[in-house]
């Protein structure tokens, strides 16, 4: 089957930055802006928010600190792997796309960046003999100083410390201000995996981690262009396949009928994990889903249905002790370049309450639970806005 667009950062550049329509709900106010495609969002436990961006070309991938209240920016790590990505045909940025973080350790996913290239044929891969970076599509263990988050200069990471990297060498990196950061390379996935063509013996797809979670002593991390899950144990950093989801039937006329799943996110929820389905090409209304993964066997199944283009979920407990989930959309249709969606169900097989309908391309969402403030990160305007949702 010809393989058609499944990776996020080809999607996100079908759209342009509309106007909102004056009967929207948009219930939002920016928190910060001038970011360099912020893709993730995170709480740390000292009340921040840390937020990855995939950068604006080779090398300028940035995790930043955000206070919540003033917007304030400050640089945690910057000069992570990044590059611009043209496999769907259009130029868009792959770098840092997922963050998890314990105690003081912070796991920063690393994308697909420019590890492989357009191939000759329409749907075909090469590798990049040249990558921006030899750690693409990779997971970055990152362990911070107590005064880390406090400190107002960050920490940059040169060409040569990504090689040292590759190379297995655990780095201490020094601001000069008296802050130290250690960082290895934790895991390392193959930059593409082969995918035979009858008129293509070469062809290849690409891997493009897109968000991770940590459970125990292991990381799982979602994989949006090879439609699975990876295991990553802590200790050693050897990984493994949990699970592969099937593609999607397309019920539209245009287009393939069967179409990538696309796994972006994935979250704790009871001891399992929620993970966003955002559908490849072309995209087609109501068949984006959450599904909800066991991390022991990976059997999965359905849990939310009817979404379009999903790309983060949130579980909410209630003032009662039940739980609501927060879904949040790219856009709900895509091709019609129509704005992302904020919506929140009650019960998984429920009928949502439409919270924001004015989103441009929403990638990511944090919940402070002690405040119910709501933070969404926005790719394209390189925004962080907050949303106000009633009874969080």
């Amino acid at each position: 089957m010809q393989r058609h667009i499944s990776r996020l950062a080809a999607i996100i550049t079908f759209i342009i930055l509309w106007g909102v329509s004056a009967k929207a709900q948009c219930p939002t106010a920016v928190l910060a802006s001038d970011l360099r495609a912020p893709t993730k969002i995170i709480l740390s436990q000292n009340g921040n928010l840390l937020v990855a961006e995939q950068g604006n070309g080779p090398n300028t991938g940035r995790i930043s600190i955000l206070d919540p209240i003033s917007g304030e920016r400050r640089t945690l790590l910057d000069g992570l792997p990044s590059a611009i990505n043209n496999l769907g045909g259009f130029p868009a940025p792959s770098g840092p796309s997922g963050l998890a973080m314990r105690g003081r350790t912070l796991f920063i996913v690393i994308g697909v960046g420019d590890a492989a290239l357009l191939g000759p044929l329409p749907g075909t891969e090469v590798p990049n003999p040249n990558p921006s970076s030899p750690i693409l599509s990779s997971v970055l263990e990152v362990h911070l100083s107590a005064n880390a988050e406090k400190t107002t200069s960050g920490f940059t990471l040169t060409e040569a410390d990504q090689f040292a990297l590759q190379r297995g060498t655990e780095l201490v990196l020094d601001n000069g201000k008296g802050d130290k950061l250690t960082i290895k390379l934790l895991a390392d996935f193959p930059n593409v995996v082969p995918a035979p063509r009858p008129d293509l013996p070469d062809n290849t797809i690409s891997s493009n981690p897109f968000g991770v979670v940590v459970n125990n002593n292991l990381l799982y991390v979602v994989d949006a262009s090879l439609n699975r899950i990876w295991t990553v144990e802590l200790n050693t950093g050897a990984t493994a396949v949990l699970t592969t989801f099937a593609p999607l039937t397309n019920p539209l006329p245009v287009g393939p009928p069967a179409i990538d799943a696309v796994p972006d996110s994935i979250h704790l929820f009871g001891g399992q994990f929620l993970v966003t389905l955002l559908s490849g090409f072309p995209f087609p209304p109501d068949v984006a889903q959450v599904r909800i993964v066991d991390p022991r066997t990976g059997d999965n199944q359905s849990f939310i249905s009817g979404l379009t283009s999903a790309i983060d979920v949130l579980p909410v407990k209630t003032r009662g002790g039940g739980d609501e989930f927060l879904t949040l959309e790219f856009s709900t249709n895509q091709l019609a370049q129509a704005p992302g969606r904020l919506q929140l169900f009650t019960s998984p097989g429920g009928t949502p309450a439409v919270i924001a309908n004015c989103l441009i391309t929403p990638t990511s969402m944090a919940l402070d639970p002690k405040t119910g403030r709501l933070f969404l990160t926005e790719i394209f305007t390189g925004r962080v806005i907050e949303v106000t949702v009633a009874g969080l």
